[in-house]
């Protein structure tokens, strides 16, 4: 009768955690260590050879998997406090996209005097009395028509005067912004 090898994997528990211990010197880790080894012993039992020493078969293992995870953390930074990570967040494409199609569709809702003034002003960065000129109406009638349109496209965006605006790009935020902007 042969006897399966599995059965001897057993026997080998508790001195396979005190040469992890003494590897990691962290009883947790210790206990994940000993836990990988035994896993990819069981995957891969069929490589041991019946009849040779099964626990130098698993002390290799689980050396073998120290020394992974000892080079993988050599690579890897510590980031405890969300610092490093923090830094390499970055806002998905689909985002700006959609908020530009929305700032679209509300932009086309205002009346052409509206649309007008907020490109003058916001994208094209003149100045209400350089506006005023080029349409031919008083600085105040710029300043209006900006002010309703400011008005008109946050209550169409459905955007909070106390939130922060997250504008898809410099010209929607010059457009929807309290002032205008520098030339």
């Amino acid at each position: 009768m042969t006897v399966d090898p599995r059965d001897e994997i057993v026997e080998h528990l508790g001195s396979m955690r005190a040469f992890a211990m003494s590897l990691t010197r962290n009883s947790a880790l210790a206990d994940d260590m000993v836990q990988d080894a035994l896993i990819k012993a069981w995957s891969n039992i069929d490589s041991f050879t019946p009849g040779t020493n099964m626990r130098a078969w698993l002390f290799t293992i689980l050396r073998n998997t120290f020394y992974s995870h000892y080079r993988k953390r050599r690579r890897e930074v510590e980031d405890v406090d969300g610092v490093h990570s923090a830094q390499l967040a970055a806002k998905p494409d689909h985002d700006g996209r959609l908020q530009m199609r929305d700032f679209n569709a509300a932009f086309d809702q205002l009346n052409e005097e509206q649309r007008e003034a907020l490109i003058l002003i916001g994208a094209g960065g003149f100045s209400y009395e350089e506006a005023a000129e080029t349409c031919g109406v008083a600085v105040g009638t710029i300043k209006s028509r900006v002010n309703r349109a400011r008005a008109r496209l946050a209550e169409l965006m459905q955007i909070d005067g106390d939130g922060p605006l997250e504008a898809t790009d410099a010209v929607t935020q010059a457009l929807v912004a309290s002032k205008p902007s520098a030339a």
